[in-house]
């Protein structure tokens, strides 16, 4: 296999996505980083640009990492990109029904496409976006579970809402 696709909302991005997308870069020669534009299931607290710069920034050092948008369905960008497999990240088994069930309907619509999964690392398997914006939201620190620029941004968003 030799590309991979890292789909997600990554609303905001975390050392544990990171984690995933990195290790993912040492099994593919290419990997595309795919952020959800249209996320149905929860409004983004970041627009898709933001989402998307705060990726380029977290792995502008990997030369195999490129960030793409997606506007429509996973298995579409992944036959454009010329993707082998989506690979996944999966934290506890509720992560799993779900991502099973996803990966059972993409099978359906391109049975050649793989879903691979990469257990989260022991240190990121509490580790989510929701929990990331709730800490910060009520002003604790994110410093050691986001990247500094989404740290410094989530900074001014939850500042500017207490002013």
């Amino acid at each position: 296999m030799r590309t991979a696709l890292c789909p997600g909302t990554y609303d905001p991005v975390t050392v544990g996505h990171l984690d995933i997308i990195t290790r993912c870069a040492k099994k593919f020669e290419n990997v595309v980083v795919a952020v959800v534009n249209d996320a149905f299931r929860k409004q983004p607290l970041f627009s898709i640009e933001e989402r998307v710069f705060f990726l380029e920034e977290s792995t502008r050092e990997i030369p195999n990492i490129s960030v793409t948008v997606l506007d429509g369905l996973v298995v579409e960008l992944a036959r454009a990109v010329g993707a082998d497999a989506l690979v996944k990240g999966l934290r506890a088994v509720t992560d799993f029904e779900y991502e099973f069930q996803m990966a059972q309907l993409n099978k359906k619509l391109d049975p050649e496409l793989e879903t691979v999964y990469l257990m989260a690392s022991p240190s990121y398997s509490f580790l989510s976006s929701s929990g990331v914006k709730e800490i910060a939201r009520f002003g604790g620190c994110v410093d050691d579970l986001v990247p500094e620029i989404v740290a410094k941004r989530l900074t001014e968003i939850y500042q500017s809402v207490e002013a």
